[in-house]
């Protein structure tokens, strides 16, 4: 009797193992069997928002499963990742987002609600692009220089705008390069930023391609400059921040994609090959305004998203930027 007591919870432990195993194995080989839902850090009109419906858009159609997108914009995207870094680890949770939630953030602010290494697990960066500054068309100033002389002649009167973590940063590097003083104006994401940009509420600021460019385009906006080391093919006329005196002036951003952490690996990997095909499929949509795309391994992924929060680091301390 002692040794059938024994056996008994052990051949039960078995059955339970095997059976967790074998549902394991159809979890990940029936994936994805149902919805899947796009959880986007910032508002609806964002570089990250745009990315995300595209996307969704294509891995519909390969998967044939509805994917639906849902803005969790606010609090420099807090809410959107402490809900998925909360969501059951099946596939079906996508956090898409940026280098500010997950490389910036930490920089900027003491407490976190959610750890930007141990509650996800990477899949892959979509996109990245540089930036735009830019300012309502009847801003006094047209070019860099003659932003800098106003704003020396003026001392805390100008005023610039941020929609996310980078956007913030931007306008910190361009204080601490020129001398100058801006006060700055946060915002739940770009498009709102923009808006009172256009109002003349706010003087400038910086924004993603996505979201500013068809603005610049249509007359609603001035672009003083871009951030990258080369200028735009579509705004070749606009000069970089480097062309205008600040030569160590730069400053990107990613987006990407991540789902709760302990989702199993093979999950991982069929998602990041899912999206990766799905950007592939549609890449002219991404890079109409003026996107590049960047596709990686998830291990690739996490050593980025590692080696720019270490930049934004350097960046936030020199600037003198304290945390809040």
């Amino acid at each position: 009797m002692t040794t059938l007591k024994l056996r008994f919870p052990s051949a039960l432990l078995l059955i339970f193992t095997l059976m967790s195993q074998s549902l394991s194995w159809a979890q990940v080989q029936n994936y994805p069997n149902k919805p899947i839902k796009f959880v986007v850090a910032f508002p609806p009109g964002s570089a990250t928002d745009q990315t995300a419906r595209l996307v969704a858009t294509q891995l519909t159609k390969l998967t044939s499963q509805p994917v639906v997108v849902e803005n969790k914009a606010g609090a420099n995207g807090f809410i959107a990742c402490e809900f998925v870094a909360k969501a059951a680890p099946d596939g079906y949770t996508v956090l898409l987002t940026t280098g500010s939630t997950h490389s910036a953030n930490p920089s900027l602010y003491k407490n976190l609600p959610y750890d930007p290494v141990k509650d996800f697990a990477p899949v892959t960066p979509l996109n990245f692009n540089m930036f735009i500054l830019v300012a309502a068309p009847g801003f006094s100033a047209n070019s860099v220089k003659e932003m800098t002389d106003l704003a020396r002649a003026n001392p805390d009167r100008l005023s610039f705008a941020s929609g996310n973590a980078p956007s913030r940063i931007g306008g910190e590097m361009f204080k601490m390069m020129s001398g100058t003083k801006l006060i700055h104006i946060p915002y739940k994401g770009a498009p709102q930023a923009l808006t009172d940009i256009m109002g003349g509420q706010v003087s400038v600021g910086w924004s993603d391609l996505k979201t500013a460019v068809p603005l610049v385009q249509a007359g609603k906006l001035k672009a003083l400059a871009v951030t990258g080391r080369e200028r735009l093919a579509i705004l070749p006329q606009v000069p970089t921040m480097m062309e205008q005196g600040f030569p160590e002036y730069e400053l990107s951003n990613w987006v990407g994609a991540y789902l709760p952490a302990k989702t199993n690996p093979e999950i991982v990997n069929k998602l990041n090959a899912l999206m990766r095909t799905s950007v592939t499929v549609d890449r002219a949509a991404h890079e109409a305004a003026g996107g590049q795309i960047l596709l990686q391994s998830p291990e690739d992924f996490a050593k980025l998203q590692a080696n720019d929060a270490a930049t934004w680091a350097r960046v936030t301390k020199a600037a003198g930027m304290e945390m809040e």
